[in-house]
């Protein structure tokens, strides 16, 4: 009894040690496994943010390529100050996206040396997008070039057509002038004045004086009508005697009598009529 309660109680403690020690490996498995998902999650963490930085670059190419295309556009196809405008945005959008992409590529550069990854591929896409950052860099200084030249053209036609618009507007003005001219020459050449009145009212307006008509410059020249000789070729004298004292050849006018017996003076040929004198005095009764 006393040999079966020994072995039972060696049993026993043979059964705990070895519990014990199952117990023991399978913490450290556990503590080890946890290390390790811990490292894993760590590399996956680093790998996700520097492929975020990648994929943040390649989208800010992507849009100064779209912006490059639509300065190369307007460049190209417009004129104005709206284009201008929208260029100016659009080159400055360029400018801003590129020195964030710089910023981003040096940031990247700075993950990729304290990177605990094995980054040889890795760093072979950031060689790419620093050739890449490179390459553009002189695109946008050739597109800058581009727009400055345009600009000059521009800024030389704007001119251009200032001093040519100046200058038509001279010749206007001068054509203007010499319109005028030419109208107040053609209005004198056609411009005459004629007067009827008995012989008192043509003394008393000093146009006939002493028998002589005309012959002093002081006669009132206010008593004349004033007429186009194109346009005025007949004219009433409501009387029923007329002489005409200025001199007009035979053969350019005709004194008619109407139904009442007055006369009217008729000129038949005013270039002839008119070509002595512009001044026609007629004596009426």
């Amino acid at each position: 009894m006393k040999k079966a309660l020994v072995i039972m109680v060696g049993t026993l403690l043979l059964a705990s040690c070895d519990q014990l020690f199952k117990g023991s490996q399978t913490s450290e498995v556990d503590a080890e496994k946890d290390s390790l998902q811990s490292v894993i999650d760590q590399k996956d963490n680093e790998l996700n943010e520097l492929m975020d930085s990648f994929n943040e670059i390649q989208a800010g190419f992507d849009e100064i390529n779209e912006a490059e295309g639509r300065v190369n556009l307007l460049n190209e196809n417009a004129e104005g100050n709206d284009v201008k405008s929208n260029i100016q945005e659009n080159m400055e959008f360029i400018e801003n996206t590129m020195e964030e992409n710089r910023r981003k590529i040096e940031e990247l550069q700075d993950k990729l040396q304290r990177s605990t990854l094995n980054t040889t591929k890795l760093k072979e896409t950031l060689d790419k997008l620093t050739a890449q950052l490179e390459e553009k860099t002189k695109e946008i200084e050739e597109l800058k070039q581009q727009v400055a030249e345009r600009d000059t053209k521009i800024q030389e036609l704007g001119e251009s057509v200032e001093k040519l618009t100046a200058e038509n507007t001279q010749v206007k003005a001068e054509k203007d002038v010499t319109e005028e001219i030419a109208q107040r020459q053609d209005m004198q050449l056609n411009t005459a004045w004629y007067v009827f009145g008995t012989n008192k009212e043509l003394k008393a307006h000093k146009i006939l004086v002493d028998g002589d008509v005309l012959k002093n410059k002081d006669f009132d020249a206010d008593y004349f009508t004033k007429i186009d000789i194109r346009k005025t070729t007949v004219i009433p004298l409501n009387s029923k005697s007329a002489k005409l004292l200025t001199s007009h050849p035979a053969g350019s006018f005709s004194l008619l009598k109407d139904s009442k017996g007055e006369y009217t003076l008729r000129i038949t040929s005013p270039s002839d009529f008119w070509n002595v004198s512009k001044y026609l005095v007629i004596k009426v009764k």
